[in-house]
């Protein structure tokens, strides 16, 4: 998939993150991320990765600065007719429920018709691999399927951006590399734009077009990266001399990153 840049989907402008204890959770940030970039956050644990994405989401507000989607301010995102959705790092599913009825949960608390909710759910099963799932339980499912479940749910909404805090940290090697495949084949399927938080420099390299290094205490952004290698991206590039040099920069770039800590 070839990136057309076109306009902002996110600018962050300054926006910082101070909780009521006094606490500084982020300094001061400023990003922006075009439409239909993948761009992962990379950083030691504490440097504010999973707040960031959630001020995004809108689930935190900054405390200063300010935080657009669509050149709008969050609590204007229903003016306009994108979408938003959030995969969290555990798959949250309600255990009492099958595949299909967790993956329609957000179009029937929308107000969505029942025929749409029928379509478009089986519509991101297909997507995900898991059409002859849908009666299964949560507990019937191995840890990457439920991911799955909560990907398709996070896809039902049609989103224009999906934001994902480390979906995949708790899944073996094989099954998150798997996964990582079908994110991107999804990203380039759906033309959406992606955030995503991961500890994984691997996986940064493998996902990604821009990679936001950050540090901690307070948190902060330290460095950007281009990963500028085409798509799609197979088993092949992760045994590349390509690959290799992008994983050893950012290792020394998050080791730097981690000495940071304490630094404002």
């Amino acid at each position: 998939m070839s990136l057309k840049v076109s306009k902002p989907a996110v600018e962050i402008l300054s926006a910082n993150k101070i909780y009521a204890n006094g606490y500084q959770a982020l300094l001061p940030v400023n990003l922006t991320i075009q439409e239909g970039e993948f761009v992962t956050l990379l950083g030691p644990s504490g440097c504010g990765k999973s707040t960031l994405l959630k001020m995004i989401a809108g689930l935190l507000s900054p405390s200063d600065g300010l935080i657009l989607l669509w050149r709008k301010p969050i609590d204007q995102l229903r003016e306009t007719s994108k979408k938003i959705s959030f995969v969290f790092q555990s798959p949250t599913l309600m255990p009492w429920a099958n595949v299909r009825k967790n993956v329609s949960l957000p179009l029937e608390l929308s107000g969505t018709p029942k025929h749409l909710i029928a379509d478009r759910v089986s519509e991101v099963l297909e997507l995900v691999g898991l059409s002859s799932f849908q009666n299964a339980l949560p507990r019937a499912l191995s840890g990457g399927m439920q991911m799955r479940v909560s990907i398709a749910r996070g896809l039902v909404t049609q989103p224009d951006l999906l934001l994902m805090d480390e979906p995949f940290g708790a899944l073996d090697e094989i099954t998150r590399h798997k996964l990582d495949e079908d994110l991107l084949s999804l990203w380039a399927q759906k033309k959406l734009t992606v955030i995503f938080v991961t500890h994984s420099i691997h996986e940064s390299v493998f996902l990604s077009n821009r990679v936001v290094m950050m540090a901690a205490r307070p948190g902060q952004i330290v460095q950007e990266f281009n990963i500028d290698e085409p798509y799609p991206r197979t088993q092949r590039f992760m045994v590349s001399n390509n690959f290799m040099h992008h994983a050893q920069f950012l290792q020394t770039s998050l080791h730097l990153a981690s000495q940071k800590e304490g630094v404002a």
